[in-house]
């Protein structure tokens, strides 16, 4: 696949750890989230846009102003069908550590939540602690179960469906010209899914990546095959 960078033993490793986890059944005590960012263009018309009637569709001007941009964490529990969308100003580590101190509110009574995310530098512990000191901020991480998908493999994470539902449903081709806008029309968008519970389903097993990336893995190590010699361990 052109987008992995190098396969080797860390990538396979991660990249073996997060279809696993996608494959167990659906737990109440152990629910698995995915999270992402989805950075967010402000703009604001110059001039009022004209409504659709019939026989006509709505038109507004190519012209607009810039307003800056914001940020939107982009939460789901696929199998579960929960979504949590929040707007932000951005997504410092700050914003992550307040997002995931509301995470570990909504499931109260779970022995772990097992997060799935990227590798950006601000998903880490020392986000939760540099807001809420090295001791409270350390029992929150440790809420989590952590699984970063491997570096160059974002796309094993279900979070970036949630960031194309959330492109598709909400933002589309429209001017939101401020952070309060953007965050009446999320809210909108969360209501929405979650009213209708909207799964995800996911196909990409570890049995497929072998496959498709012609390697075999145990627990121990991995040995990287030609196509030929994998059909013939098939």
């Amino acid at each position: 696949m052109w987008c992995v960078a190098k396969l080797d033993e860390e990538y396979i490793r991660r990249m073996e750890d997060v279809p696993a986890l996608y494959e167990k059944p659906l737990l109440e005590e152990a629910p698995v989230v995915c999270i992402d960012e989805k950075p967010v263009a402000l703009h604001q018309d110059t001039r009022a846009p004209l409504p659709a009637r019939p026989g006509r569709l709505a038109r507004r001007d190519y012209e607009y102003k810039h307003r800056g941009t914001a940020n939107v964490f982009c939460g789901v529990e696929p199998k579960a069908g929960r979504h949590f969308l929040k707007p932000t100003p951005n997504r410092s580590a700050a914003e992550f550590a307040d997002y995931l101190l509301e995470m570990v509110a909504r499931y109260p009574d779970a022995t772990t939540i097992h997060l799935v995310m990227d590798n950006l530098n601000t998903h880490a512990r020392k986000s939760l602690s540099a807001r809420y000191g090295e001791k409270l901020g350390g029992l929150l991480w440790e809420r989590f179960t952590v699984r970063y998908t491997p570096k160059h493999g974002s796309w094993l994470n279900q979070a970036e469906i949630e960031v194309s539902l959330l492109s598709r449903l909400c933002l589309g081709q429209r001017r939101l010209p401020d952070l309060a806008t953007l965050r009446s029309e999320v809210r909108a968008c969360g209501l929405r899914l979650n009213r209708n519970r909207t799964t995800i389903q996911w196909n990409f097993t570890r049995k497929k990546a072998r496959r498709k990336l012609h390697y075999s893995f145990t627990k121990t190590r991995y040995l990287r095959l030609s196509p030929a010699d994998f059909r013939e361990k098939l």
